[in-house]
């Protein structure tokens, strides 16, 4: 399981990279939800991967004697989940009005005035 996660972290990375070095803005958008969702299973590799056991600890249990699933890398996922969701919904918006006012999604078209007059 592990290393079908390995992999799929390698081919988020590797397709978010290659969508940011794009010139559209949608292409910009869409890599880097890859990067973080790539980020995010990383995170929850490291975590560990125990099948079938709680987050928490018994508390009638005096020392530690089973393993049991880490319940902060689930968190900073849910956490990272919500905070990327807002990001996007953001950058669709943005990406929206810059459309409509440049009528294109080329990273090249959004020039500054003081570029066009040189």
């Amino acid at each position: 399981m592990e290393l079908l996660l390995i992999i799929l972290i390698g081919l988020l990375y590797g397709a978010g990279v290659y969508l940011i070095l794009r010139r559209s803005m949608v292409k910009l958008l869409l890599g880097i939800m890859f990067l973080g969702t790539g980020a995010n299973i990383l995170i929850f590799l490291l975590g560990g991967i125990t099948k079938g056991k709680p987050p928490v600890i018994d508390e009638a249990l005096k020392m530690f004697q089973d393993s049991y699933a880490d319940p902060i890398p689930q968190a900073l996922i849910l956490t990272a989940i919500v905070i990327s969701f807002a990001l996007t919904a953001f950058a669709i918006v943005l990406l929206k009005r810059v459309y409509a006012l440049v009528d294109s999604d080329d990273l090249d078209d959004l020039n500054t005035p003081e570029e066009e007059d040189i």
